[in-house]
């Protein structure tokens, strides 16, 4: 069956995903959730003269050349995102204690990656991955979770959670594979007061130190 017009294709990398098909899952976003996206990506503008004013649980309003109060043009925003994913994506810290939470989590689920980085940084995104410990298969997303994570969680029998930074993700986790527990996290400290929330259709929880242990709890596999 096609899917609908304004919904792209599921990643063809799911078709030859290999998971433990009874074992809990865990599929997780990278930037904002492992990555600390912001801050590598401020790095990134501040060596071409720019500066990040964080007004906004965005990127491409937040950009500003020093001085001026109207915000970079967006389409110059997200020339500047694509060249950033091109050349410096590599140069991103990880979340603090995101790895020691999938370590441990790994040890009785299948850990998914779940990006929607564009096409062309696939392989750097895939390097610095495993640079940093999260060896895990990768898939590279367009559009809304919600189709990928059901197509995902039907590979396996035993429970599911999802984690993202971003709300709209996590509803259409929730619309498309409602048995899926849902977790947001915001992992810059200076994004979370700013972040769209929904606590009550998703647990939010900020840091890897609480969220994995609640993630093995919802899977049943503390």
């Amino acid at each position: 069956m096609e899917p609908p017009l304004d919904q792209p294709p599921l990643p063809p990398e799911i078709d030859t995903l290999r998971i433990d098909p009874t074992a809990p899952l865990v599929v997780v976003d990278v930037d904002e959730v492992l990555a600390m996206f912001m801050r590598g990506f401020e790095r990134f503008l501040v060596g071409r003269g720019l500066e990040v004013r964080l007004n906004y649980f965005a990127l491409f309003q937040n950009i500003f050349r020093p001085g001026e109060t109207e915000h970079l043009d967006v389409a110059a925003g997200r020339e500047l995102f694509e060249i950033f994913f091109e050349a410096d994506v590599e140069d991103i810290d990880p979340a603090p204690g995101a790895r020691e939470a999938l370590e441990a989590l790994a040890r009785r689920a299948s850990i998914v990656i779940l990006t929607n980085a564009p096409q062309q940084s696939r392989e750097p995104r895939a390097r610095w991955l495993v640079k940093h410990g999260f060896d895990y298969p990768m898939i590279v997303n367009a559009g809304p979770k919600g189709p990928a994570v059901a197509a995902i969680r039907a590979k396996t029998t035993g429970k599911a959670a999802f984690v993202d930074d971003l709300l709209p993700n996590l509803d259409s986790v929730a619309k498309h594979a409602p048995d899926v527990a849902t977790f947001q996290m915001v992992a810059d400290e200076r994004l979370r007061p700013l972040a769209f929330e929904a606590p009550d259709r998703h647990r939010r929880i900020d840091d890897w130190w609480n969220l994995g242990p609640a993630i093995a709890t919802a899977m049943g596999a503390a």
